[in-house]
């Protein structure tokens, strides 16, 4: 007679004993997953049996096999000092493999939806049967990937924000599709604070569910007419994130949605389009070869998609925000999945980043990720994401977010990022945000070198833009067309700076000089000395202070006083020995350099060391 056997938890720390369920005696072992690698042999008797964790198993999933029957009970060995060897963690989506189980039918599968006898209430207490179809990949690819990884299960994300703290990167995989409040606080907090989520997942996070009797049974009505805590208790309501009355839309932690998104469920000549790179230079793409065009990951894109809205702008895309996907997210990668409407729903794939409070986000946006690791581009991207957002990110690390246009002279004004070019003598202009956008002229840079705006009127001069060029101080303001106005002399400037109720420049005789805009309507307007310039070549000002990049490429900051005070080093100002900043500014607590390789890069003005 087959045995059948289930754990009686979905994790156990090394060291711990897990126990189980047995229906009668039976011939044990367990297998480390990914490896195959046996790590127990031995006999269990009828009813309860406790397993013994030896403290040298690796952090990984397992399965335990049941003789006669071959029964298969999975759980996860978690690190017995979480973090101490690894700064990354995998959760495995036992809420999901569990909503998937049909034993016991009828009524105790959360599925399907239309069917009058799914069941409400699923009870980790039955055995399971486990398809890997969507972790398999990743899980057999990480071992020999190089990265320290240890492992817990997605329960251990409910109230988990301690186990989190102990780690930098969250790593979610395969099918990840019902979460808990719990669970979702705690990975939003993990972000807040630093932490960083990749997702190489689809369909991620749609479900909302609750859990009762100790985590061992699991709540999702998909009805909020049927649920009793509608009304009570909207935040808790067990349906779709985004719907009523929770309207907690899932892209706002994983940054897309199913709703955009796409499924191939029945067997088609439509599956495994690939994805179309939209941000070849961007850190996601580093060394792959590829791109802005080029197709990549043919064969990763299904059966299940996420998706942002997105509008193309000038042959560029990037998200509209109106379905919930965060300001910040940058559009990487596209797929049109409409043709598969004929075989399941269609719509669009999305891969991009993100960021939350301290921490970055990527998302793959699709549960077929993990099946294309043997092709280089998939693997190169997986080790970039990897690599990066183990670490603490972006602290003082530089991001590509587009074209310079051969930028001499650089300000924000208005709320968008404004730069002077000299193959053309123009001004242009575009919003300062990560996506990879086009420059749009608004009329003649009159041979600016160096450019600066206030962040409100001051002393009746209104906002708008101050540039040097030929020797003179010029005003303009900041609409299409507008015209320059000579204000003041600026013999020697090569940097300029707004701020403290006027303007900081650095002249060639490495002075650093300070006018105020009360002077300009004056009938001599003239600069003040105010100390060392410290050999700038390019300036800005943000967050009430003074920023600067020097002859050797170095960044520097300073407070805006009338007085001698010193630069303090904060970094290289952008990437590679070759790499020279032309021009310099500064927005929304972040920094914007155009470099002599005509690239424009950002970065925090604050960096935050060490780990969450």
């Amino acid at each position: 007679m087959a045995v059948s056997a289930f754990a009686r938890s979905t994790s156990v720390a090394q060291g711990g004993s897990l126990d189980f369920s047995v229906s009668d005696a039976a011939t044990v072992t367990v297998l480390q997953v990914p490896t195959g690698t046996q790590v127990f042999n031995g006999s269990a008797p009828s009813g309860a049996w406790s397993l013994q964790v030896q403290p040298t198993w690796a952090s990984s999933l397992y399965k335990a096999v049941f003789d006669p029957g071959g029964a298969e009970a999975y759980f996860v060995v978690r690190a017995a000092n979480p973090g101490a060897s690894a700064r990354i963690v995998v959760s495995l989506p036992f809420a999901t493999w569990q909503a998937y189980n049909l034993a016991g039918q009828p009524g105790q599968s959360l599925y399907w939806n239309e069917q009058p006898d799914r069941a409400v209430r699923v009870s980790f207490d039955r055995p399971t049967a486990v398809n890997l179809e969507w972790e398999q990949g990743l899980l057999n690819w990480l071992p020999g990937s190089g990265f320290a990884v240890e492992y817990c299960s997605g329960l251990d994300l409910h109230d988990g924000l301690d186990l989190l703290s102990r780690y930098q990167l969250l790593v979610c995989i395969g099918h990840d599709e019902y979460w808990s409040k719990e669970m979702r606080d705690a990975a939003e907090a993990f972000a807040e604070r630093g932490g960083n989520i990749a997702f190489f997942s689809g369909n991620t996070c749609w479900w909302q569910v609750r859990f009762e009797d100790g985590m061992r049974t699991m709540v999702c009505f998909r009805d909020g007419t049927q649920d009793p805590l509608a009304g009570v208790d909207d935040s808790r309501v067990t349906v779709e994130w985004s719907s009523a009355p929770v309207n907690r839309p899932e892209n706002g932690l994983t940054g897309l949605s199913t709703r955009r998104g796409a499924g191939s469920w029945l067997a088609c000549e439509l599956q495994n389009p690939p994805y179309t790179c939209r941000f070849a230079r961007h850190w996601v793409f580093e060394g792959t070869g590829l791109q802005d065009g080029a197709s990549f990951a043919t064969g990763a894109v299904g059966y299940e998609t996420d998706a942002a809205e997105l509008e193309e702008v000038d042959g560029v895309p990037r998200i509209t925000g109106r379905d919930g996907t965060p300001p910040s997210f940058v559009i990487l990668g596209t797929a049109d999945l409409s043709p598969w409407r004929k075989c399941g729903a269609g719509g669009m794939a999305t891969m991009g980043v993100f960021r939350m409070g301290g921490g970055t986000i990527f998302n793959a946006g699709t549960t077929g990720w993990g099946k294309k690791l043997d092709d280089a581009t998939v693997a190169r991207v997986t080790r970039n994401v990897l690599g990066r957002l183990s670490q603490r990110y972006p602290a003082d690390q530089w991001e590509i977010i587009g074209h310079a246009n051969f930028v001499t002279a650089m300000a924000a004004c208005e709320n968008r990022l404004w730069a002077a070019e000299s193959q053309q003598n123009s001004l242009w202009v575009r919003e300062p945000v990560g996506q990879n956008l086009i420059w749009h002229r608004v009329g003649p840079a009159n041979k600016v070198i160096a450019m600066a705006s206030p962040r409100e009127a001051m002393d009746n001069r209104s906002i708008g833009l101050y540039a040097v060029a030929d020797g003179a101080l010029s005003f303009r303001d900041p609409i299409p067309n507008a015209d320059w106005t000579r204000v003041a002399d600026a013999n020697g400037i090569v940097a300029l700076a707004a701020s403290y109720q006027g303007l900081f420049a650095a002249t060639a005789a490495n002075r650093l000089v300070y006018m105020p805009f009360s002077d300009l309507g004056g009938p001599a307007p003239s600069w003040k000395p105010v100390g060392q310039a410290n050999d700038v070549v390019a300036m800005t000002n943000l967050n009430g202070r003074l920023f600067a990049v020097d002859k050797n490429n170095r960044l520097w900051m300073r407070p805006p006083v009338l007085a001698e005070v010193n630069w303090t080093d904060i970094g290289p100002a952008a990437l590679g020995a070759a790499t020279l900043v032309t021009a310099l500014a500064g927005y929304a607590g972040k920094l914007f350099a155009s470099t002599n390789e005509n690239v424009l890069w950002w970065r925090d003005a604050v960096a935050r060391p060490g780990q969450p």
